[in-house]
């Protein structure tokens, strides 16, 4: 296939780095944090309508939330990457394929996960650690918010698709459109027309629908491309080769899920047989997890927003653009994620308090979740930039060798362990120890990377 020469004009190629990640980066940041407050807006809200059993019970609901953005990352990233490869390599042709496959995975897994979701609802609640009271919260929550499945994923995908073809703030504007909804309908449809949890389901449902609707209205008028109905068939070549590059950022949101499963579980079981009691570490835990997402959200999007511009200049061989791209995107991620650690140091009380009041043990608790958990926030966002670097080159296993790091090779033995003999305390600990050995194998990877791109400018 011939290079159409119209590509060599693409700003990914040719503007400066620094300006292309505030356009690239900026509109997908807002965008990761306006899906983050979907679920930390609604626990807000219950925390000061339902209570602490509210809260507890929108946190086992949450590892739903994971899996669809797990399966939004697959499609979104592996989707676009393999789009910006092929405009790189300027084979317009394939990346029409991509783009059109990409979109007809975002159904088919859409409506398969609500599916499987509305068939075994109540054991995979169970499953996620509900039990008690919160069992039937969390039931009443995710069987309303079920319904939503396809549009969340078709948003969090679709708009990396459309940062993809160069339109940024489109994407921005499709995903505050369904936050603004759901944070005006909550109080209405919970304190006013008094429907409590499943008020706040409703809400996130219908500002999700909306968001959904606006990246199908995009699908129509690519900009680089013009797709037709034959490149919306699902062809085996082009869904293993999005896979492929998507299956990084689907792992690390999986480790994330059994991570939250067996942070729920642990903290029952040892919360249980310590002063705190069951229900007062699973409600922080949740809050602090939500906490944390709003800003390793930031994160996310700026790894969002590095993608076409590496996958680009990977794409064109100019490797010195793409190296420049991922050292500016872990500044500013780091910046943030060091606001963060601030926060969580010295207002925690305040932070937890947001949601809801409690008792001496519950503060007690939030402290030691915030203050040493969360102790290594600001080493965090190496290893999801460092498995963006990877999947946006096409390194596809080894950037799922990264994704693992953190949450399934390091965090999973020492939750296993060190609760053995230190108890929920054990379990706090886990978090910073698990979050430094991952920042040195991350940083470890992303040089060895380096190595290689110098290696090629040389031969090329």
């Amino acid at each position: 296939m011939e290079k159409d020469i119209s590509l060599d004009d693409n700003i990914l190629g040719r503007e400066e780095i620094s300006v292309l990640l505030k356009k690239f980066a900026t509109p997908s940041v807002v965008a990761m944090i306006v899906g983050a407050f979907y679920n930390i807006v609604d626990q807000i809200f219950i925390g000061n309508s339902v209570g602490v059993a509210g809260n507890a019970a929108t946190n086992v609901a949450f590892p739903l939330t994971t899996i669809c953005l797990s399966i939004s990352l697959l499609i979104g990233i592996g989707g676009a990457a393999s789009f910006n490869l092929r405009l790189g390599e300027g084979d317009v042709d394939k990346a029409k394929k991509y783009l059109g496959n990409a979109f007809a995975m975002i159904i088919i897994a859409g409506v398969l996960l609500t599916l499987i979701a509305r068939l075994f609802l109540k054991p995979l609640l169970i499953a996620f650690g509900a039990s008690g009271e919160n069992l039937g919260y969390a039931i009443t929550y995710t069987s309303i918010t079920s319904v939503g499945f396809l549009f969340f994923i078709l948003t969090n995908a679709g708009t990396g698709l459309i940062r993809a073809d160069g339109s940024p703030r489109y994407s921005m504007v499709a995903t505050l459109i369904g936050g603004i909804t759901n944070l005006i309908l909550d109080p209405i449809f919970i304190f006013v027309f008094g429907w409590g949890m499943a008020g706040a389901a409703w809400a996130t449902v219908i500002g999700q629908v909306l968001s959904g609707l606006m990246v199908l209205n995009y699908a129509r008028n690519f900009k680089s491309v013009k797709l037709e109905k034959s490149d919306f068939i699902p062809k085996s070549y082009y869904i293993k080769n999005i896979a492929s590059l998507g299956v990084a950022p689907l792992i690390n949101q999986l480790s994330l899920l059994v991570v939250q499963v067996l942070i729920n579980r642990s903290v029952g079981y040892y919360g249980a047989n310590s002063r705190f009691g069951s229900v007062i570490p699973l409600a922080v835990v949740g809050i602090g997890m939500k906490v944390f997402m709003i800003f390793f959200s930031s994160a996310l999007g700026i790894a969002q927003g590095m993608q076409p511009i590496v996958s680009y200049n990977y794409g064109a061989r100019k490797y010195e653009r793409a190296k420049e791209a991922y050292k500016l995107s872990v500044k500013a991620a780091m910046i943030i994620l060091s606001v963060a650690f601030l926060l969580f140091q010295f207002i925690p009380d305040q932070i937890i308090g947001l949601f809801g009041k409690g008792s001496d043990a519950y503060y007690e608790f939030g402290r030691y979740f915030f203050r040493i958990y969360l102790m290594m926030t600001f080493l965090v966002p190496i290893q999801p930039l460092t498995t963006n670097l990877l999947t946006s080159i096409g390194h596809a296993k080894k950037g799922i060798f990264v994704s693992l790091t953190r949450q399934i090779i390091f965090f999973v033995p020492l939750a296993l362990i060190l609760p053995r003999f230190f108890g929920i305390m054990g379990l706090i600990y886990t978090g910073p120890i698990a979050d430094f050995i991952s920042f040195i194998v991350a940083s470890f990877m992303a040089k060895k990377v380096f190595d290689e791109m110098d290696e090629l400018e040389k031969n090329q």
